[in-house]
């Protein structure tokens, strides 16, 4: 079972910048997309961001389309989320995921090893 461990949530203002990073363990992590969900107090778990495991193609839920950017670095087993413009909405704990396949898609189905989790925290 592949191991996730995110990093690099925090406070920060409203219009300020964060990079979560997720490491994984394992020597698989190629083969697989990766995504990012949040979970707000008192919310469901929504999707944020996917990634293949080439890192050829991203998808992004509408509320966060052009200010966060899914990337990664096969080499070093780390996906990435680069969220500029941050707005108190995004006030969310973060989670990465790993994809069943080499491509996956909005539904928490679709992905089957999950981290402990980042706080990120949006003031205004």
């Amino acid at each position: 079972q592949v191991q996730l461990v995110e990093s690099g949530g925090g406070l920060v203002q409203a219009g300020g910048s964060l990079r979560l990073s997720c490491v994984a363990s394992g020597r698989t992590f190629s083969k697989y997309a990766m995504g990012w969900f949040r979970q707000a107090p008192g919310k469901e778990r929504e999707f944020v961001a996917t990634i293949t495991w080439t890192g050829g193609a991203t998808s992004y839920a509408d509320s966060v389309k052009g200010r966060f950017t899914i990337s990664r670095d096969n080499a070093e087993n780390t996906v990435y989320l680069q969220m500029n413009s941050l707005k108190p909405e995004d006030t969310a704990v973060y989670y990465c995921a790993r994809g069943v396949s080499y491509s996956a898609g909005y539904y928490s189905a679709q992905y089957d090893s999950w981290g402990q989790g980042t706080q990120v925290t949006v003031s205004s």
